[in-house]
């Protein structure tokens, strides 16, 4: 952000961190995103492993993939262009590699659009058109954000964030961490969320991947862990 940026407006930055927030009732913090099988199965077991892990999920799979379906999503939604976000939805689903990690994006997208109904921000044919895809998290995120005054930077920004506190909050009780290890581990992530900011909106329609095959995987072999806390 510039020097001579414009802060949000209270409200706008209010609703902004709502939509960060672990708190929201869209079932994230029941989600490692293979993380989980990651300490099973390959050597997760330390702070520094588990920092290295979620960076590079960040740069390598949510930067490329879902940041940059949000940063195209959102103009779409604002601009009432249906047939894009159709196809950016689309897309998501295609590239989920797993059957759980699919069953997540379509969950947590139908638990956020139920949210969007009692919150009354967003007009109620947008809702319905978002119901009707059906909707995944990334796009069901972008039609709650596409109703603030936020730049689409600061929605990437409270995206990737939430996204971050979920995924220590994994780490805490999976690896298993201290709270002073999962907060050194945020403050890495958060130090790092700009770059991976700037890299999805730098990135071209062609130029969107989900191909991580290692988590993939590591996904797959979760769906039928012997024991564990997490949905996927």
């Amino acid at each position: 952000m510039s020097a001579t940026a414009q802060p949000l407006p209270a409200a706008s930055l209010l609703q902004l961190i709502w939509l960060a927030s672990p708190a929201l009732p869209v079932g994230g913090f029941s989600y490692s995103e293979g993380l989980e099988a990651g300490v099973d199965r390959a050597g997760v077991a330390t702070e520094s492993i588990a920092a290295d892990w979620l960076s590079d999920q960040l740069h390598l799979s949510l930067a490329r993939g879902d940041l940059a379906v949000i940063a195209r999503a959102i103009p779409a939604w604002r601009s009432g262009e249906l047939d894009k976000v159709k196809v950016l939805n689309d897309w998501v689903l295609q590239t989920r590699e797993t059957s759980e990690l699919r069953l997540q994006a379509e969950q947590m997208g139908r638990s956020l659009v139920e949210w969007l109904r009692n919150h009354r921000s967003v007009s109620d044919t947008h809702i319905d058109a978002c119901a009707k895809l059906p909707p995944t998290y990334p796009v069901a995120y972008s039609l709650a954000a596409s109703a603030l005054t936020a730049s689409i930077a600061d929605c990437l920004a409270a995206y990737a964030f939430g996204w971050a506190e979920n995924m220590v909050q994994a780490a805490l009780k999976s690896v298993p961490l201290g709270q002073s290890a999962g907060q050194r581990i945020l403050s890495r992530l958060a130090a790092e969320i700009p770059a991976a900011i700037a890299e999805a909106m730098a990135l071209a329609e062609h130029e969107r991947q989900a191909f991580s095959p290692m988590l993939a995987i590591l996904s797959s072999q979760h769906e039928t862990q012997y024991s564990r806390l997490f949905r996927s």
